[in-house]
């Protein structure tokens, strides 16, 4: 019998696998993981290790880091389950092979599940009563006569009473032996994933309760297609008891074709013999009662993970675009925290963050105090030079951002401008430990407005100060795997820290903390040092920490930045083991350090492999190039502002065909979130980002970017804003005229049977051609129901969904229509307009 794999070739056999799927040389691979396990740090590697990675970069590590995690869990698995069965003394080397070829977890269990401990079943039972060879007779041999066979195994002592009892015994042992056949199981889940839906249906009563989930009230997608939202919407409904949800195996219209092919997997087939009918029955009820009810779960489980995956993948590029913002540098500005009856909280920081005034005004209901509040508020901005305003928007930010508009216009001489940043997380910094020992002497009501301020100035190092989780830039998070959504975001966290490098003289512990090589107690240790010594003048002096030995030194010294300090290459990214490279440029270029930086013309004559060494390669080299041109470089945009509209601050001022600039807060697979300036974000939907096709709303939109959108539709009741970039698209207001008029691009019929989606096809629906359907049909009223249509798809057939219309079906559709099972034809007028408006 064959031994475990060794760790050398378990490690082989990791790397090479992680190199097929990252598309790189195992060598690279195989350098990342002895780095990674030797203790340095993905930032660290991406940045200062390139030679050895064949320069990797750090989205490639994280996933890099990923795989070799679930591989590592799975090794340690098969170990486990090795172990379990060589005890349990069933271990062969047929079976063992079996184990060690297993590619994933879920293989791995299905070769388990036999010889997994579980409670008493039924099928023990009918083999401790010995009826084990009955059922390998029968299923051996059809030609066998069931009751007649069975017979003889009947034994009243050992609780068969008779030929019934020990056929129902048999069936019980065949049942679980098809039930576990790791091949077979296999097999059916991928054909159930392939050929599956997932069908969602309300509940009774909940319609009116669950009204949020109402595009979901009866709805069936194919498993393959479901996209992460949707899954995460339709198991969010589930939880909240207003779905119910079915993964259904086929297409009811497709014969079943998972019963044939468990039979033909052990053999069985109707040929007339005896034992054939009783054999069939029992893959029946093994289908029914044990494989479907497993898969059934295998499937949930695999749309859960797939989204789950998806929208902590979104989540975390949300938050990178946030904390790489834009920061408006180091100019005064005053935070304000809106509010209504408990005021508005104010707060003036200086250059460097630190707070130096703060007040509470009360210029809205029910206290009415404007003027006095103007006055307030222009009295703080002479007296601390302060040059920009930072709005929260959360309750009356649309009220505090006239207030600072009004300041702006009566008192020009002060030069502010005002701009609306998000407060997510503002008030759990409020009230953490940190902001009682950041701001001790100020109420927890203040600290917020503190935050406000200092996001503004520079979001990377004030967001550092909140759980990621609270910024609320991701979809369903509070769903969501802890552990999971920690590790992404923490990983976000430390590749945007790293990437835009850390004054040491003025960061602040949490994010210090972040920073390649240090955690939480030797970023204290380094700011307790700051207090007691000063500021540290070099790199080399950072030595003198207690506690930062040699390995931390050498993961953290090129992030972090002493400007004015006594090397001018302390302030760059360039790390301190690389110092001799810079020394020999300067030798070459016969130069000195303060006139080589920044000298363009002369770095760039400048061949880097002129100074490639053993130690310090050709990456390397160019890297030190680039960063002596433009030393410190910070890779986050330049910093500007948008402009809500004046006179549009709640849900009812918008109108369809309104155009506004607007913020994008939040990105998700589906399209953008916008925010306009009336406390609820708009939606504009992936199909309404672009006239070309859209597969990933990040290629065009991330948070934070300033953007003009012209509104579509208003939902007030449900407060939902349609939004579209394309402002060449038509409102509700044009399109109703457009309509009226008689002036759509084409017309024609789709058809469809109840059951099934209801198509056309556009080059049916008139002469002239409509490229970009989607979103711009409006349906006939058809046997007295007005059904109200959308265009789902953005191809050649388009797919048509009715909404709340009986005898139509949802997107992607095919779901059942209670109690009308007649395979009739339906008909549907449709209009489509080519500006792709909806009607």
């Amino acid at each position: 019998m064959t031994s475990d794999l060794s760790p050398a070739t378990q490690q082989i056999s990791t790397t090479h696998r992680i190199a097929d799927e990252l598309g790189v040389r195992e060598r690279q691979v195989a350098a990342a993981v002895d780095l990674l396990d030797g203790g340095a740090t993905v930032p660290f590697i991406a940045r200062y290790r390139k030679e050895a990675t064949g320069a990797l970069d750090d989205a490639q590590l994280r996933t890099l880091e990923e795989r070799l995690r679930y591989l590592r869990e799975m090794e340690e698995r098969r170990t486990a389950i090795l172990e379990s069965i060589r005890s349990q003394g069933k271990l062969d080397e047929a079976l063992e092979a079996q184990i060690m070829a297993a590619d994933s977890k879920a293989r791995l269990e299905d070769i388990y599940l036999p010889f997994k401990p579980k409670r008493r079943t039924k099928a023990m039972i009918a083999r401790e009563a010995g009826l084990e060879p009955l059922a390998e007779l029968l299923l051996g041999d059809p030609t066998q006569e069931p009751l007649s066979v069975a017979a003889g195994y009947a034994d009243p002592e050992k609780g068969v009473a008779d030929a019934a009892a020990a056929l129902e015994g048999a069936r019980h042992i065949l049942i679980e032996k098809f039930a576990e056949d790791a091949d077979l199981i296999g097999a059916l889940r991928e054909q159930m994933w392939s050929r599956g839906r997932l069908v969602s249906k309300v509940r009774d009563g909940k319609q009116d309760e669950g009204a949020k989930f109402s595009d979901y009230f009866d709805f069936a997608e194919p498993f393959a297609k479901l996209p992460s939202h949707r899954i995460l919407a339709m198991f969010r409904g589930e939880k909240e008891e207003v779905l119910d949800l079915t993964p259904e195996p086929d297409d009811l219209e497709v014969p079943n074709s998972y019963e044939p092919r468990i039979a033909g997997h052990f053999g069985i087939a109707d040929k007339g013999r005896p034992a054939d009918r009783w054999l069939l029955d029992t893959v029946r009820s093994a289908w029914r009662v044990r494989i479907l009810i497993h898969l059934d779960a295998n499937i949930r489980s695999r749309l859960w993970q797939a989204a789950e995956e998806e929208a902590v993948r979104v989540f975390a590029a949300n938050l990178r675009d946030l904390l790489l913002a834009a920061p408006a540098g180091t100019r005064p500005t005053m935070g304000l925290d809106p509010g209504f009856r408990t005021g508005v909280k104010v707060a003036v920081v200086d250059a460097t963050g630190k707070v130096v005034a703060t007040d509470t005004i009360y210029p809205h209901v029910p206290a009415h105090r404007w003027d006095e509040s103007i006055a307030t508020l222009a009295k703080l901005a002479a007296v601390h030079k302060v040059e920009l305003i930072a709005i929260g928007n959360g309750t009356a930010s649309r009220e505090t951002d006239k207030l600072a508009g009004d300041l702006i216009s009566r008192h020009p001489e002060l030069k502010l401008t005002k701009i609306v940043v998000s407060e997510a997380g503002a008030s759990v910094y409020s009230a953490s430990a940190y902001a009682s020992q950041e701001l001790p002497e100020l109420n927890v009501s203040l600290r917020g407005a503190v935050s406000i301020a200092r996001r503004l100035q520079d979001p990377l190092a004030e967001l550092v100060k909140i759980d990621p989780k609270s910024i609320g830039v991701g979809q369903y998070q509070h769903d969501l795997s802890e552990v999971k959504l920690s590790r992404s975001l923490d990983a976000v966290v430390e590749d945007c820290v790293n990437a835009v490098g850390v004054d040491v003289n003025t960061a602040s512990a949490p994010l210090l903390t972040r920073v390649s090589g240090i955690g939480e107690g030797l970023a204290a240790s380094i700011v307790m040092h700051r207090d007691s010594n000063g500021p540290f003048r070099s790199r080399k002096a950072l030595k003198d920490v207690p506690r930062l030995g040699p390995k931390a030194f050498e993961q953290c010294a090129g992030f972090l930045r002493i400007p004015g300090g006594d090397d001018p290459l302390d302030a760059s990214s360039v790390h301190p083991e690389a110092y001799p490279v810079v020394r020999r440029i300067l030798g070459a270029t016969k130069s000195d350090l303060p006139s080589l930086i920044g000298n363009g013309p002369v770095l760039r004559a400048l061949k880097p492999v002129e100074f490639v060494d053993d130690t310090f390669g050709l990456p390397t080299v160019t890297d030190i190039l680039k960063e002596l041109e433009k030393p410190g470089r910070d890779p986050r945009p330049a910093f500007k502002t948008a402009s809500f509209a004046e006179g549009v601050e709640k849900l009812a001022d918008l109108q369809p065909g309104m155009v506004l600039e607007g913020v994008v807060t939040n990105v998700a697979a589906f399209g953008a979130f916008v925010d306009v300036g009336v406390h609820q974000d708009g939606l504009v939907h992936v199909s309404a980002m672009s006239k070309t096709f859209v597969k990933d709303p990040r290629d065009v939109v991330k948070p934070g970017d300033i953007v003009r959108v012209k509104v579509l539709d208003v939902d007030v009741p449900r407060k939902r804003i349609s939004l579209t970039l394309r402002l060449d698209d038509e409102g509700g207001a044009d399109r109703a005229k457009a309509g009226g008029n008689g002036a759509p691009a084409a017309r024609g019929v789709a058809t469809g049977r109840p059951g099934r989606a209801a198509n056309a096809q556009l080059s049916r629906l008139g002469s002239r051609r409509v490229r970009w359907p989607r979103r711009c049909v409006a349906p006939a009223s058809t046997r007295g129901s007005a059904a109200r249509a959308e265009l789902a798809s953005r191809h050649e057939i388009v797919s048509v969904i009715a909404k709340r219309a009986p005898h139509l079906l949802y997107a992607g559709g095919r779901a059942r229509r209670p109690g009308h099972a007649e395979d009739r034809e339906v008909r549907v007028s449709v209009t489509v307009f080519a500006s792709g408006g909806r009607a």
